[in-house]
């Protein structure tokens, strides 16, 4: 065994592999940039190595500098992690040359998989289904036509080093491929170097389905289930669990027996993943097709881990390490229900936009997930577990992935993960940026996800307005309508102790007029009455249970039915506002006005504020780097039209025009680094 390994990546999954190895006994070693250098993972480790700038391409993408670090602390063996060098065939056989083992599959292996285009030859030659397409070399725009014609659309037109939703482009029609066959060899380019296109057809309904793989140097191959990944936006995982709803039996055997196969076609060994895309109009469950295997750990590994009991990670190291596999095929069981929520540093109510900046309060719903050893252990608190690598007062930076923290839950059936996941969502405290915390919550109740009838397409389909919020249930807005009177009453109450002007008993008011929403027409107004045993709403009583301390920032509730039984329990996040107070639970941010009973209809008089018109610009919606101009002063523009691309994160963002109008002028240049708000170009 080793006794001391280097850590290639950051954030929460070096925090993730340091954990095991020191319950393993393993010395570990970070290696980190200047935008990491007070981050968690690299206190953690037991030596740090400096590697160069924020940049990945100046830091962790640099071979020569792991390399470098691994001679300088003497590191034995190298974990990858996830992105970055993990799938660089280059960098496996750069370390063996140095006599430094890789904590992963093989280099040949890597390069095989890696190619989108060979590995979908590979996998046919080992009987694997493969999703009708062109995996040759496609010259141009005009073939790319050419080809999605020929296959018929819809089709997807994927950069073929491309990973993580980035080099990815849907097109309906003949138009779209014009539009984005340029825009994906460019995205390839710039995040893998290459830019390289293939083109497959885009199954209808489709589920993304994913089977772990788990191999020795010995030739045994173990297929450890299944996870569920089709709730994705852009083509980027946002929540998975394990097992899937949909997977029976005898597709989880169909399934594992191919991937095995494939697995065994390249000589793998480590941890691996084979992605398959699942037709959801076939109820057989036989349209299952090959998309790509993932050579290395996934993100949503802990889901795994907790229904099959086995520690992905201590695997992998035991097997670069030589040892043989501890179990075989009829050891693997399926225990529970995991599920995995993606807490990003994105804000779905501004159209799911990167938002960088520093995390002032950041406050998980339990301790972060530590390595004891136990089975059970990797189920965190209760049942819940964040696996995380930030810290309160430190910064999300535009240089890195936006992902905060994993959220896992497990329970013994699937709405029991669920339930959890709610119930920790409510109180998983992020202020300082934008974040999705309550976009996750509302997926976890919706009805379709509870029912199991996903898609890839279910974020778009469920929300093609946007996202505004989970919607709230008359029951629930009673309740916090009740608890905005006992703060009103409680404050008030501190307020006049405080001043202490008047003399002899004096009650706090108990009688208010309040507002739940943010303007009058898309409101509901609640009177409530505080007695002195008896909380009412519009004259109905209602059980409350609850402890408030004026300047608290998160109360436990419970309220009770009709039976007087407690009918639900619940987290409130309270942030106080010019009026009263913005209450966010449930996967929502409700703003309540609170007023006395006796002077609320005087705020009828009151103008309310209307917002500028800002219909004439075009504005950046996030921090990024102009691209590319569409357009020149004096253009006309149709609705639709493109009119600037913005890349943030790795990400191309096309902004288009909104209406008919003439660009007046233009404020920026390509090359400008663009902040959020900034005014591009101006309309008329």
């Amino acid at each position: 065994m080793f006794t001391k390994i280097l850590i290639a990546n950051r954030g929460e999954i070096a925090c993730r592999v340091i954990k095991t190895a020191k319950r393993m006994g393993i010395a570990t070693v970070a290696v980190y940039s200047d935008a990491d250098a007070r981050a968690p993972f690299v206190k953690m480790a037991d030596e740090a190595v400096h590697i160069g700038p924020a940049q990945a391409s100046e830091s962790y993408l640099v071979a020569d500098k792991i390399i470098a670090a691994c001679k300088q602390t003497g590191a034995e063996a190298v974990h990858p992690g996830y992105g970055f060098l993990s799938e660089r065939a280059s960098f496996v056989e750069a370390l063996s040359k140095e006599n430094i083992a890789f904590i992963g599959p093989p280099a040949d292996a890597i390069a095989a998989m890696g190619d989108k285009i060979e590995s979908k030859k590979i996998a046919r030659e080992a009987g694997v289904n493969v999703v009708p397409g062109f995996v040759g070399e496609i010259r141009d725009t005009d073939h790319a036509v050419e080809i999605s014609n020929d296959i018929g659309y819809p089709v997807m037109m994927k950069a073929s080093a491309g990973g993580g939703g980035k080099g990815m482009r849907l097109a309906y029609s003949e138009k779209d491929v014009r539009e984005g066959f340029e825009a994906t060899k460019r995205e390839g380019f710039n995040s893998f170097g290459d830019d390289r296109v293939f083109i497959e057809k885009f199954i209808e309904d489709p589920r993304h389905i994913e089977i772990q793989i788990l191999g020795d140097k010995h030739g045994n191959v173990l297929c450890l289930n299944e996870r569920e990944c089709s709730i994705q936006r852009r083509h980027q995982k946002v929540v998975e669990e394990a097992p899937s709803p949909f997977v029976t039996p005898k597709m989880r055997k169909a399934m594992g027996e191919q991937c095995v196969a494939l697995s065994k076609a390249v000589g793998y060994h480590s941890a691996g993943t084979v992605e398959l895309i699942v037709s959801g109009a076939d109820k057989t469950g036989e349209s299952f097709y090959f998309l790509e295997m993932n050579t290395r750990l996934q993100v949503e590994h802990p889901v795994t881990e907790m229904i099959t009991g086995v520690d992905l990670v201590e695997w992998m190291i035991r097997v670069a390490a030589g040892e043989k596999l501890g179990m075989t095929q009829d050891d693997v069981k399926i225990d529970g229900w995991a599920i995995e929520n993606r807490v990003y540093a994105e804000d779905p109510y501004r159209g799911f936009l990167p938002s960088i900046g520093r995390l002032v309060h950041y406050q998980p719903p339990v301790e972060p997930w530590t390595d004891d050893g136990a089975e059970n252990g990797r189920r965190g608190v209760d049942g819940i577990r964040v696996d995380d690598g930030v810290y309160e007062g430190g910064e999300v930076s535009i240089h890195y992935d936006p992902m905060i923290a994993k959220l896992v839950t497990w329970g013994e059936t699937r709405d029991e993960a669920a339930d959890l996941q709610v119930q920790a969502l409510d109180a998983f405290r992020i202020e300082g940026l934008g974040h999705n915390v309550d976009f996750l919550s509302a997926i976890m109740q919706h009805p379709r996800f509870r029912s199991g009838d996903l898609t890839t397409g279910f974020i778009a389909e469920e929300y093609p307005e946007g996202f505004q919020g989970a919607p709230a249930s008359d029951e629930l807005m009673r309740v916090l309508a009740a608890v905005g009177g006992v703060i009103a009453t409680a404050d008030a109450d501190r307020a006049r102790r405080i001043d202490q002007q008047l003399d002899g008993d004096f009650y706090a008011p108990g009688e208010w007029s309040i507002r739940i929403g943010e303007r009058e027409a898309e409101s509901s107004t609640f009177e409530v009455r505080l007695g002195e045993d008896a909380i009412t709403v519009d004259g109905e009583p209602v059980s409350l249970e609850m402890e408030y301390t004026p300047g608290d920032v998160m109360i436990e509730v419970e309220f009770g039915g009709s039976d007087g039984e407690v009918s639900e329990t619940f987290t409130l996040q309270l942030s106080p506002t010019r009026t009263g107070y913005a209450m966010t639970t449930r996967g929502a941010t409700h703003q309540l006005r609170i007023l006395q009973s006796r002077i609320a209809h005087l705020a009828s008089h009151m103008i309310e504020k209307e917002p500028p018109d800002l219909s004439k610009m075009l504005i950046c919606p996030m921090p990024g780097l102009l691209v590319k101009l569409h357009v020149g002063e004096g253009d006309e523009v149709q609705p639709g039209q493109p009119l600037a691309t913005v890349e943030a994160m790795k990400m191309e963002n096309i902004l288009r025009a909104e209406k008919e109008a003439v660009v007046s002028k233009i404020n920026a240049e390509e090359g400008d680094s663009l902040a959020v708000d900034a005014v591009i170009l101006e309309l008329e």
